[in-house]
């Protein structure tokens, strides 16, 4: 309850006149707000209780609304916003046809008392009851992303990516139209984070590739989406699909840069990753990447089980049921089984023999030797290409009258 004090003086302003009772209004919210005690909240519903009451009349009691709003924004006790946010929206809401700009400002900020204490469903929650089809305003395309943004990045932040889809759904709609470049990167962002969330790590890591080359984002940040690139397409299921992206990555000048790199151009040349190698990899990992699959076995287990088939289908033409489980560290049975997975979804190109217990490979003139030989020849032309720039380089800082000469010429 407010204090008795504040009550009289809010019962004096009730009866002020017209032109007495902005000034009288507004020095007992400098008032209240300079006091910033226990009673704090209290106060603050008393006054906006006072402000709506029938005797001002929504004319006058809207610009006090909006004097308010700017007052309420500067409380820097978040307890006592979100005690007196909650509050104030319950009582607009009868009303808040006749509010529903203070209604929206006051929700903003009840948000971001929500964020500072870390409480992100609270916040998302608040967001969802902001009026974005209204009749009183013109909300555009560009608010309403926002908005929508906004409230998907606060349900990834609790690590929901169910909720936070369906608010991106809602972004996907308006996209198009959207003019506000942070929030069309933010949209990007959010996309990417809720493949990597829901395991669509290939989808997450050309998310990533193409976040990491915008140039609006600083040089940091575009490291960091290219490293979740990589890190994204080491998970993903071994194929064409990610020969492809692990490609695109490989090529990237900036991918030596990421502590990654090492991994990437093992996987990208088709060999064989040790245990020490995974192990290194996997402490960077996060928890959703780290989840036990079906099997028992972790995302990155699989991933690099199926790479490391990948690879042997390289070096053999064919290869015992035995001899392959021990290579990949595992039993025989569950060598046979993703072998066979593989195969059956077009991710291997092979067959098994279960009586003679052999798996044969076709590395003659299929689909993998083409996909090997491409990459051999895409790696050597992009060797041949460096040391060609490096001689001329050389050529350059040693006769650099002879190199103009050439180069004009």
């Amino acid at each position: 309850m407010a204090s008795s004090e504040i009550n009289t003086q809010l019962s004096q302003a009730e009866r002020a006149s017209p032109q007495q009772r902005t000034d009288a209004y507004g020095s007992l919210l400098s008032h209240i707000i300079s006091q910033n005690g226990s009673q704090l909240p209290a106060n603050l519903i008393a006054y906006v209780q006072s402000i709506l009451s029938d005797s001002i009349g929504v004319i006058h009691s809207r610009p006090l609304l909006s004097a308010f709003v700017e007052q309420y924004r500067n409380v820097h006790n978040n307890e006592a916003k979100i005690e007196a946010g909650n509050e104030i929206v319950q009582l607009l809401a009868p009303r808040v046809v006749s509010y529903e700009q203070q209604d929206t400002e006051i929700k903003f900020i009840l948000a971001d008392a929500y964020e500072a204490e870390d409480d992100f469903i609270n916040s998302a929650k608040t967001l969802q009851t902001i009026t974005l089809d209204s009749s009183q305003r013109n909300v555009t395309d560009d608010e309403k992303a926002r908005v929508w943004m906004r409230i998907c990045r606060c349900y990834l932040e609790e690590d929901d990516p169910t909720n936070a889809l369906t608010y991106l759904n809602k972004v996907k709609q308006v996209i198009y139209s959207v003019t506000d470049q942070p929030t069309r990167l933010q949209f990007q962002l959010s996309q990417a984070r809720i493949f990597d969330s829901q395991r669509s790590f290939l989808d997450a890591s050309t998310a990533y590739l193409a976040l990491s080359n915008e140039s609006i984002i600083d040089e940091d940040e575009r490291l960091q989406a290219l490293f979740a690139a990589i890190t994204t397409a080491v998970l993903a299921p071994a194929g064409p699909a990610r020969a492809r992206q692990l490609g695109r990555l490989y090529k990237d000048d900036r991918a030596n840069e990421t502590p990654e790199y090492s991994i990437l151009e093992k996987i990208f040349l088709d060999r064989l990753l040790s245990p020490s190698e995974v192990s290194a990899f996997a402490a960077n990992l996060r928890e959703h990447q780290l989840a036990k699959t079906s099997d028992g076995s972790t995302v990155l287990d699989k991933a690099v089980l199926e790479h490391n088939l990948l690879a042997i289908s390289r070096l053999y033409q064919n290869i015992s049921i035995s001899s392959l489980g021990a290579l990949l560290g595992v039993e025989a049975d569950r060598a046979e089984a993703y072998a066979a997975g593989m195969i059956e979804s077009k991710r291997l190109s092979g067959s098994i023999d279960q009586i003679a217990g052999v798996i044969h490979f076709n590395t003659d003139g299929g689909q993998d030797r083409s996909t090997m030989d491409s990459r051999a020849f895409d790696v050597n032309v992009q060797g041949l290409a460096e040391e060609v720039e490096k001689v001329a380089t050389m050529l350059q800082r040693a006769e650099p009258a002879f190199y103009d000469k050439i180069m004009v010429a």
